[in-house]
């Protein structure tokens, strides 16, 4: 049933480490990169639950200019947006030019929980096969860089990582009925997960498959890869000097008792040690 191959040699910490604070930099030359070159970006993160989409996506943008990279993770559709397009509401969300949009499940939602759980009828989701190689042949054709990331993980793992999450009262928000209805579902998640491959794995916007059974190998190779897939030359922003501070010119200044101050939370576990 395992979706994945087995575990991996982990990598060490500081070997990884480094290497992600290599990638985060070349991260920030890229995006520069797109703003000098007013490119549009468009990156799909899909795959299983708890496949460690969500924390690859942050180490993608932990450097990166909030106004220029954004994270696009929508909840369910209301009832206006469910009598539109289906594509529509993710058009709202497609990158102006300079911009990156990291989509965090996208509407390839379609082809697997909606389809899984019977969240959409059989001639909407033959509807969504037949229109989405037109649609993203569209925004490549209209210029957007696009990549489409598949993240896999054995039954185990996900299974492993559910319970981490159950246990941890700072992750367990993480975790909701639709995730634990996945764990009975696998065998056919896993058949949706195929079909969506065979009519979405197009020459121009290809799927790449990432091991994910290591989160940091696959945030690793993703970003690795995500860097060698696009042509692009390295942009530094341009020089800024800092100015010379001008001297005092009287401007004094109110009391500060008129400021209402947080207190020194901080300060005070000094004394409680």
């Amino acid at each position: 049933m395992s979706e994945s191959t087995g575990a991996p040699a982990r990598i060490p910490k500081k070997l990884y480490k480094d290497e992600l604070a290599r990638l985060q930099a070349e991260l920030v030359n890229f995006q520069e990169w797109v703003r000098i070159e007013g490119k549009r970006v468009v990156i799909l993160f899909e795959g299983r639950d708890a496949a460690g989409k969500g924390s690859t996506i942050k180490r993608f943008t932990q450097y990166l200019n909030p106004r220029q990279a954004s994270i696009v993770a929508l909840p369910a559709p209301t009832e206006r947006e469910r009598t539109q397009w289906y594509f529509q509401r993710y058009v709202n969300h497609l990158p102006s030019a300079g911009e990156m949009k990291f989509f965090d499940r996208s509407w390839y939602n379609r082809a697997g929980v909606e389809k899984v759980m019977g969240l959409c009828t059989p001639s909407e989701y033959r509807r969504f096969l037949h229109q989405v190689p037109i649609f993203e042949r569209m925004l490549i054709e209209d210029g957007i860089i696009l990549r489409k990331y598949w993240f896999s993980i054995s039954d185990d793992e996900q299974e492993r990582r559910f319970r981490s999450r159950h246990e941890d009262p700072m992750r367990r928000w993480k975790l909701s009925l639709m995730d634990l209805e996945s764990i009975s579902r696998w065998e056919d998640y896993s058949q949706a997960k195929d079909e969506m491959l065979v009519h979405t794995d197009l020459p121009e916007s290809p799927w790449y498959v990432v091991e994910a059974n290591c989160k940091r190998r696959a945030r690793l190779n993703s970003m690795q890869h995500f860097l060698s897939s696009v042509d692009y030359y390295s942009a530094t922003p341009p020089e800024l000097a800092i100015p010379d501070r001008p001297e005092a010119r009287g401007y004094e200044r109110p009391p500060r008792e008129l400021n209402h101050y947080v207190p020194d939370y901080a300060g005070s576990l000094l004394h409680t040690e």
